[in-house]
C-alpha cells in the first residue's frame, strides 16, 4: 500500500523560510519522480517542484530560486526547502507520486505565510 506523509508546514512571516518533509512507504521510492504541489481554497492544485529518479528538478516560475526540492533516497523522503516566503506561497501542499499509472497523494501540510 502506497503512502505519502507530509510534515513541516506551519505559519511564518513574509521573508521567513519553512522545510517540508514527505516521507513514502510501499514504493522502491528511488525509481520515482517526487512532486510537490499546492493548493488553495477555489483553485487547482499546481505544481510547485518535482525531482527525477536522477536527480533532475523542474520548478514553477513563482518559485525559482526561492525553493529547493531534493531527496534521501534511504530515509525514502523528499523535501522542499522554501525560504524567502510570500503571502502568495499561502497553501495546503502535497507531495505526490505516479504509482502504476496512478497518483498517489499525501494528506497535505497547510503552510500559511502572514504578519
Amino acid at each position: 500500500q502506497v503512502r505519502l506523509v507530509e510534515s513541516g508546514g506551519g505559519l511564518v512571516q513574509p521573508g521567513g523560510s519553512l522545510r517540508l518533509s514527505c516521507t513514502a512507504s510501499g514504493i522502491n521510492f528511488r525509481l520515482y519522480t517526487m512532486s510537490w504541489y499546492r493548493q488553495t481554497t477555489g483553485k487547482q492544485r499546481e505544481l510547485v517542484a518535482n525531482i527525477t529518479s536522477g536527480h533532475s528538478t523542474t520548478y514553477a516560475d513563482s518559485v525559482k530560486g526561492r525553493f529547493a526540492i531534493s531527496r534521501d533516497n534511504v530515509r525514502n523522503t523528499v523535501s522542499l526547502q522554501m525560504s524567502n516566503l510570500e503571502p502568495e506561497d499561502t497553501a495546503a501542499y502535497y507531495c505526490t507520486v505516479p504509482f502504476r499509472g496512478s497518483p498517489y497523494w499525501g494528506q497535505g501540510t497547510q503552510v500559511t505565510v502572514s504578519s
